[in-house]
């Protein structure tokens, strides 16, 4: 239940005077519907204002500058038509300036500039031929209401029909019912850091008092941002805590199938596979739920991993459920699981949102009475209806969407089984820290025995037919080539190379053995087509990223990435880790159009020089910033308003470490400290661990 002191801050921004429904649409669009998201909302920059002595002045400034001045009205001027401006000539003893108002009314004009008057007036000179004019000046004011007129003041995100008098007008009113809310941080923490109380920082960020006061990297900015971070962590460590606490299973396995699966593999697993199994198997054994990420470069080889975690738990005698964005990958799972685990006679079967009659009905019937030891499928596998006998453990792979509710969500498929979230996308400590908190972390760090090193080149984009002339030699040798491009068809708007115009340029010079995949083909279509390229059936596939997880083919030595400097690091590391898959030679070219920036030239060095997925997650990070990693927004990064994931990262850490000190001395938030962070919670709306203590 969300406390009573926080009712005012989660009302509807039409109980602030002047804002209507439809005013209240626009501030939603561009900022949300409640107090609390107004509040929640920094300025997105700042805007001055130049006190100018007179009218000539204004011919040294350009155009553009917001000015402030005194005049004289003195004529009013009507349109000819609704669609022709209202104009009001205004002067001082220096010259005269236009005022243009567009669907003026004309009675509100006269009553607030009447002729003969002198007015104060703000806003942006223009110059339209000879003659100087502000459009719509924002303040419209007589002489002793002068210094009503702020020098300079902050400008938010708007919308279309959204005007920034509106949006400070929603940020004054919520201002105004702002409670006092209890000091959730420790007194030594404030002092230490000189930040402000609560109030007084959103005070300052709103209406900051001199234009240093607008900097990201102020005290009180630095506050909010701290307090945003720790909404988060103190949710992720009470889940974690919840996940420890809470009574899973045990799964004491035999021995017997994960025996038979290392038995039978077809290589010898490396040392960081075995140690990572490990780490799982003890969670498994253990009362406690396991929550744990399992991280690894492409080929690394945590389908394995995945295999001996299915096998302990199916020797325990339950189910486990194996989810993959698409279709193809959980199609993937159902053969190269298969394989590991048929000597132990396991059965594994796919579901997805493919499976429709008697085969759907089936599966369903199989796993509600336990005859599928092991389920590999989509989001289809969490739908209603679908039941387990005994879910055990459930496997996320390649899933960056997913946050901690919701894998508290598919946790309740079962009775609380383990989790297991599997990704090659290599992540970045900051990134680790603010989306996966409440798990345990596992990294494999070691190739299968017998990989060799991939050899990555830059190569301009003019080279391109001799890069064409090589890959006869390739083919010629019974290997295969991924060609990689940005666009799926060709674009007027983007001067970049398309897969569909790629493709007809290499069938045109090596026949029907080349393929064609992206995201826009039916999902039979790209299974078919990944199939066939995985067989030998093709020498070359044209893709898009749609390769990036999900297409294994083993013959493969060859990838081409057209335009490279397009992509981001993590992205063009989990394209090159397609190739490079076998005990043969491979490659990666980068082909780019130059010139290249500095931070392109960099991106694409580092990949040359490096198969570390870590360092290069933490140089992408360094490089582009969080906005722009890896298309932040699909990599798990949290939308944060008041923190800013580059300017304030070094915070991070103290907030991990301040929210994990507090669960574990205080777990039920019961403290007049931790009464208070209960507040911090519902605000930044992270209260799904308050139902976790409650649940117990």
């Amino acid at each position: 239940m969300r406390p009573e002191i926080l009712f005012s801050l989660f009302a509807d921004i039409t109980n602030v005077n002047g804002i209507g429904p439809r005013s209240a649409d626009l501030i939603e669009k561009a900022m949300g519907r409640r107090m609390r998201d107004v509040l929640l909302t920094p300025p997105s920059g700042i805007l001055e204002r130049n006190d100018c002595p007179n009218i000539a002045s204004l011919e040294d400034l350009p155009e553009n500058t917001i000015v402030i001045l005194s005049v004289t009205i003195d004529k009013h001027m009507k349109g000819h038509s609704r669609n022709h401006p209202y104009k009001i000539m205004v002067s001082d003893e220096t010259g005269e300036l236009l005022l243009t108002f567009f669907h003026a009314r004309a009675d509100y004009l006269h009553k607030v500039l009447p002729e003969g008057t002198t007015r104060i007036l703000s806003g942006k000179i223009e110059r339209f031929r000879t003659q100087t004019q502000i459009t719509h000046p924002d303040y419209m004011l007589p002489e002793n209401q002068k210094d009503s007129i702020p020098n300079f003041e902050t400008i938010y995100p708007l919308t279309a029909g959204l005007s920034q008098k509106m949006a400070r007008k929603a940020i004054i009113g919520a201002f105004e019912v702002m409670p006092k809310l209890p000091e959730w941080h420790d007194s030594a923490l404030l002092e230490k850091q000189e930040w402000p109380a609560w109030h007084k920082a959103l005070e300052q960020l709103h209406f900051p008092s001199s234009k240093i006061e607008t900097g990201i990297d102020t005290k009180h900015r630095q506050r909010l941002a701290y307090d945003e971070f720790l909404a988060r962590q103190l949710a992720l460590a009470l889940a974690r805590i919840h996940n420890r606490q809470a009574n899973g299973h045990s799964f004491t396995d035999t021995g017997e199938f994960t025996k038979d699966v290392l038995g039978a593999a077809p290589f010898i697993p490396t040392d960081a596979q075995m140690r990572v199994y490990k780490e799982i198997a003890d969670d498994l054994s253990a009362p406690a739920r396991m929550a744990r990420l399992l991280q690894g470069d492409v080929g690394a080889g945590k389908t394995f991993v995945a295999a001996l975690a299915a096998a302990h738990v199916c020797g325990s005698g339950a189910q486990v459920a194996i989810m993959a964005p698409t279709e193809i990958l959980a199609r993937q799972h159902l053969i190269s699981l298969g394989a590991f685990l048929e000597p132990a006679n396991l059965t594994v079967e796919a579901f997805t949102g493919r499976d429709k009659g008697g085969q759907r009905d089936a599966i369903l019937r199989g796993l509600k009475e336990g005859h599928i030891d092991v389920i590999c499928g989509t989001h289809a596998l969490f739908q209603d209806g679908v039941e387990f006998a005994n879910l055990g453990l459930v496997i996320i792979d390649e899933q960056h969407r997913f946050g901690v509710k919701d894998r508290l969500r598919l946790s309740q498929k079962g009775h609380q089984p383990d989790i297991l979230v599997m990704t090659a996308t290599p992540i970045p400590r900051t990134l680790a820290l603010t989306s996966y908190g409440d798990m345990d972390i596992s990294i494999l760090d070691e190739k299968p025995l017998g990989r060799k090193p991939i050899e990555t080149r830059i190569v301009p984009i003019e080279k391109m037919q001799s890069v064409i002339d090589g890959l006869s030699r390739v083919v010629d040798k019974g290997e295969q080539i991924y060609w990689v491009c940005p666009l799926v068809e060709d674009s007027d708007l983007i001067d970049l190379s398309s897969a569909e115009e790629r493709f007809r340029h290499l069938q045109s010079l090596f026949g029907d053995r080349v393929g064609l995949l992206h995201g826009k083909m039916k999902a039979q279509e790209k299974e078919a087509i990944s199939e066939q390229f995985k067989r030998g059936g093709l020498d070359i596939l044209v893709a898009t990223t749609v390769i990036e997880v999900g297409v294994d083919a083993p013959g493969a030595t060859i990838m081409v990435i057209e335009h490279a400097e397009r992509f981001g690091l993590a992205q063009l590391h989990q394209l090159r880790g397609r190739v490079g898959r076998s005990e043969k030679k491979s490659s990666c070219i980068l082909l780019y159009k130059g010139p290249l920036g500095v931070n392109s030239k960099a991106r694409l060095s580092i990949l040359r020089d490096t198969e570390d997925g870590s360092l290069i997650a933490e140089e992408d990070w360094n490089l582009r910033g969080s906005g722009d990693l890896l298309g932040a927004r699909q990599s798990g990064v949290p939308a944060y308003k008041l923190a800013d994931l580059d300017a304030h990262k070094h915070l991070l850490e103290t907030a991990v470490q301040d929210a994990r000190l507090m669960v574990t001395n205080d777990p039920n938030l019961q403290t007049a400290r931790g009464i208070a962070l209960r507040t911090l919670l519902y605000l930044f709306e992270q209260d799904v661990a308050i139902t976790l203590m409650k649940s117990g």
